[in-house]
């Protein structure tokens, strides 16, 4: 005989209606067997009507509107800029929810320490979207890395061709993304792949290269290096992802994912869990800190050098 769970589902708010908000959070969330989506809040209310009325929920707006979500909520979802996203989540934190941000958790070092602080003086549960530490597939792989020594060197390189000539894609049209590059957009997600598997990095060395692309070259704590080319802005025929690394037992090369969705709802039950069992999850709003603080760092060096 078995009990059936009585777990009540877990409230959660999505803030943004954006193209990531449409493809990914508010779907995930709404079709999760452990998730209530609360309600959605935009800054444009047609958008958040839209979209709440797409996932039977609620819709928001307006300054009194987040406030109301909040009360509504358990936690919050973000899939806004990041600096437009790091006070809120400092605001949410305050306000008792528990925070599913999207990377980077902001691109100054003062914004990203602020939500940091604020979810530890709350004592609410963060958990940072970056990607490949939720897809099954590699985080599978990640975990399995990372529990094998001798690693040598590791090479990651993530080209995307969002504003590449003729490129219609609807993600192209983010001021911030165009504004602050590969670096900053897809950065996040090789450092969160390295980083477990290398260890901490310990020194960092950074070039621009053509259009967005940036350059990293990263000693870490065990030892290794790696290499990393990040950017948006390659020819569609040069873009693509690989993370490989070498070592004693051989080269391992990073497996394909089944799609951000899929990640997102990892995402999701990584911090029902933290929630549940207060155990904070190693992507959370402090490691959120510690990738702005590195990709500062290599902001600076590579526009010093340029």
């Amino acid at each position: 005989m078995t009990t059936a769970d009585t777990t009540p589902p877990l409230r959660i708010g999505l803030l943004g209606t954006g193209p990531w908000a449409r493809n990914t959070q508010a779907p995930a969330l709404a079709a999760h067997p452990g998730v209530e989506l609360s309600g959605v809040w935009g800054r444009r209310a047609e958008a958040a009507d839209a979209l709440a009325a797409a996932h039977g929920t609620r819709a928001y707006t307006g300054e009194e509107g987040i406030d109301a979500l909040l009360e509504a909520s358990d936690a919050v979802a973000f899939a806004l800029p990041p600096d437009v996203q790091a006070p809120l989540a400092v605001r949410a934190a305050e306000a008792g929810c528990h925070l599913l941000m999207d990377k980077p958790v902001a691109t100054t070092v003062a914004g990203a320490r602020a939500v940091a602080e604020a979810a530890e003086k709350a004592s609410v549960a963060s958990v940072v979207f970056c990607t490949l530490r939720f897809a099954p597939e590699t985080s599978a792989w990640i975990a399995e890395q990372a529990a094998v020594d001798g690693w040598f060197t590791a090479r990651a390189q993530w080209l995307g061709s969002l504003y590449a000539a003729g490129s219609d894609s609807e993600y192209a049209d983010s001021p911030w993304r165009r504004d602050k590059g590969g670096l900053w957009d897809v950065g996040p997600h090789a450092l969160s792949v390295l980083i477990p598997v290398l260890g901490d990095v310990e020194h960092l060395t950074a070039a621009a290269g053509p259009a967005d692309t940036t350059h990293l070259i990263l000693r870490h704590t065990s030892g290794a290096s790696s290499t990393v080319t990040l950017g948006l802005s390659a020819p569609p025929g040069a873009a693509g992802v690989e993370i490989e690394v070498r070592g004693e037992r051989g080269t391992a090369s990073i497996p394909g994912w089944a799609g951000a969705e899929t990640a997102f709802r990892g995402a999701v039950d990584a911090l029902a869990e933290a929630v549940r069992t207060g155990v904070p999850h190693a992507c959370d709003a402090r490691f959120g800190l510690h990738l702005t603080e590195l990709l500062a760092a290599a902001e600076q060096q590579a526009q010093a050098a340029g």
